[in-house]
């Protein structure tokens, strides 16, 4: 345990970040986990870091694990004067989970970003994108929406689109189980619609929006044919989708700008150092790494021992308050709390004979998605992780507590589970 606590930097207040930022240095891509979807402590922290990312070091934009059409929403309230309030635009968010976004942790910090936005101009002011690849039918529409209005010679190649997709009723899943059945398919009507999209939209930022719903309607397409045959295939196709988004936007910011993303651990934390790559799971925080160099990204984990989390006992049910029972044995967090510390910054160092030998030794490391059952804890919600590896930089806290979400789940969404389960 001297090993641990002899890593770990003390933790209270957001200037001891300082070691982490000097971390960061001058590399582009911040990438934040959350070890939780639902877990207040993650929220409040992530957001300290990421406001002395925006205020101390120019980042321009953050990229969340959550749909395009309505981050792009939360986009517009934080950009443009006279938008709706922040938590007008959060609290419009409808597919489940919406506990994700909606909750009073984000709306917090989305107020503080538009102050921040309010003193600077048009060109210098901070973004909020959605990465994810689930919104078919919002992107379609808003596809549409845009060719009615700009691209009215694209109309035809837009409509074959749209009325494919309706021919299998507005729901995804029966598309990707139909598609799985017989060789009819979408795929060619949606490569028109993004060809047509990408030529003609202009290099603005309505434009650009326009050019990635295109793009999002390409992925969720690809995700829902993958996502019936289960397996690693649609996580996949989802990571890369996140991950090719994250480079559009930071070529579209350009200038050399500089993005923060906020997602699960289960995406940040480098999967070639759990057993997700031994299953053909890549993430999107190896596809960064590998795509723009380890010293230009930097990853950065969550955990927590015990305490409560917002989440629900199956996919599309009624999120609730559970209890997280303490870590099981022998894991990264048990460790970590039999060590005595309540809460701790560790930056990584480098690899070599000087670093402590705890961050490379394989343990479980506990991930909660927003499908959670503690009474699994025994033999599931725990990852394999060599934690100098998957991350460059990783926050401890102990005992932590349950965001509050801004209003109820709908009930009834029959939509299938993600692939692993609910993160």
């Amino acid at each position: 345990m001297g090993e641990i606590r002899g890593s770990a930097l003390p933790l209270a207040a957001p200037e001891d970040l300082d070691p982490l930022l000097a971390r960061i240095g001058n590399a582009r891509h911040v990438l934040i986990g959350e070890a939780s979807h639902g877990t207040r402590d993650f929220y409040s922290w992530r957001a300290a870091l990421t406001r002395r990312l925006i205020e101390e070091m120019d980042f321009r934009f953050i990229g969340v694990e959550g749909d395009w059409p309505d981050c792009d929403r939360v986009h517009r309230a934080l950009t443009r004067p006279g938008a709706e309030d922040p938590c007008d635009a959060l609290y419009a968010f409808a597919r489940w989970p919406t506990f994700m976004w909606a909750n009073e942790e984000v709306v917090e910090f989305c107020r503080w970003l538009r102050r921040w936005n309010e003193d600077r101009p048009a060109g210098r002011r901070c973004g909020f994108h959605g990465l994810d690849v689930y919104s078919l039918w919002d992107s379609l529409h808003a596809v549409r929406g845009y060719a009615a209005r700009h691209l009215p010679e694209q109309m035809e190649t837009v409509m074959r689109a749209v009325h494919c997709f309706e021919a299998y009723g507005h729901d995804p899943q029966q598309y990707g189980m139909t598609t799985r059945l017989t060789p009819e398919s979408c795929e060619k009507e949606v490569v028109g619609l993004l060809a047509a999209v990408d030529r003609a939209t202009p290099d603005d930022e309505t434009g650009f929006a326009a050019r990635q719903n295109a793009e999002v309607v390409a992925g969720a397409e690809e995700y829902y044919r993958a996502m019936i045959g289960g397996g690693p295939e649609s996580w996949n196709v989802r990571d890369i989708h996140m991950a090719d988004t994250l480079d559009r936007l930071a070529d579209f910011y350009g200038d050399g700008a500089r993005g923060v993303v906020w997602a699960h651990n289960t995406h940040v934390g480098d999967a070639r150092a759990t057993d997700m790559a031994a299953a053909g799971m890549t993430n999107l925080g190896q596809l960064v790494r590998e795509r723009h160099g380890e010293d230009d990204v930097v990853l950065v984990g969550f955990g927590t021992h015990r305490g409560t989390v917002v989440a629900a006992d199956r996919w599309g049910g009624r999120a609730e308050v559970m209890e997280v029972p303490p870590a099981r044995a022998a894991s990264l967090e048990s460790v970590l709390h039999d060590s005595g510390l309540e809460r701790a910054l560790f930056v990584v160092p480098g690899a070599g004979d000087d670093r402590p030998a705890w961050y490379d030794r394989p343990m479980g490391h506990r991930a909660v998605g927003v499908v959670y059952r503690p009474e699994h804890e025994r033999w599931g919600n725990y990852v394999p992780t060599v934690l100098g590896r998957r991350y460059d930089a990783f926050i401890w806290l102990d005992r932590t507590e349950a965001v509050h979400p801004l209003h109820d789940e709908p009930s009834g969404e029959e939509e299938m589970e993600t692939y692993p389960a609910g993160v």
